[in-house]
């Protein structure tokens, strides 16, 4: 789960390359690029964090030691139950703002205006989402490249130092991004989880005549 994370940041770090300088690509895709990059970034970042999540509620590894078939046993409910967490935090996601079914859906022949209206319900549904049950606040409080210190005694995971980096902190350097950090989680429990499999993103709707 740690490399999808890291594979998903990194996507994630190249399409806010290309939204900052969408000129870069040639000519007949620069324009494309300005009308999908935004909704594609807010994509990857759900994504990015149903993995950080999933990696919160994943249960430690146990010890290197053979366990005996009933400990097996015992951990299986614990990792189902953590699974089906990620699950219903996607299903969150999917009945707020349909991120599974625009995500799912082949956009290609879509015009940019149909892909951006899609964006849009994207956006608030997901927002709204994200309101509800995270507690999101920005790390730095200062604007996009304002001046500014990293303390030296920083959580490992609150900065992510680019450039040229010698000596000792403190670091002086351009704000990039002031970052995103999650001070409360209030998802809703599940009361049961089947054994035999995940739940469901959601269910299939039929009309009856």
């Amino acid at each position: 789960m740690r490399s999808l994370s890291v594979i998903l940041a990194l996507i994630l770090l190249a399409l806010a390359g290309l939204a900052l300088a969408p000129d870069t690509l040639p000519a007949p895709y620069a324009d494309q690029a300005r009308a999908l990059l935004p909704t594609a970034i807010a994509g990857m970042a759900l994504l990015l964090l149903i993995a950080l999540v999933a990696e919160r509620l994943k249960p430690p590894a146990p010890a290197r030691t053979t366990p005996e078939p009933a400990q097996l046993l015992a951990t299986k409910p614990a990792e189902a139950k953590a699974d089906a967490e990620v699950v219903n935090l996607l299903s969150i996601f999917q009945e707020k703002g349909r991120l599974v079914d625009f995500l799912m859906d082949d956009i290609a022949g879509y015009s940019d205006a149909q892909v951006g209206a899609a964006g849009r319900v994207l956006h608030q549904g997901c927002r709204a989402a994200l309101l509800e049950h995270f507690g999101i606040a920005p790390i730095r409080s200062e604007g996009e490249g304002s001046k500014i210190t990293v303390p030296p005694q920083h959580a490992a995971d609150d900065y992510r130092l680019v450039g040229k980096i010698s000596g000792e902190p403190p670091f002086t350097g351009t704000l990039i991004h002031h970052g995103w950090r999650a001070e409360w989680v209030k998802l809703p429990r599940l009361v049961t989880t089947h054994v035999d499999r995940l739940p469901v993103i959601a269910p299939a709707e039929v009309e009856v005549r």
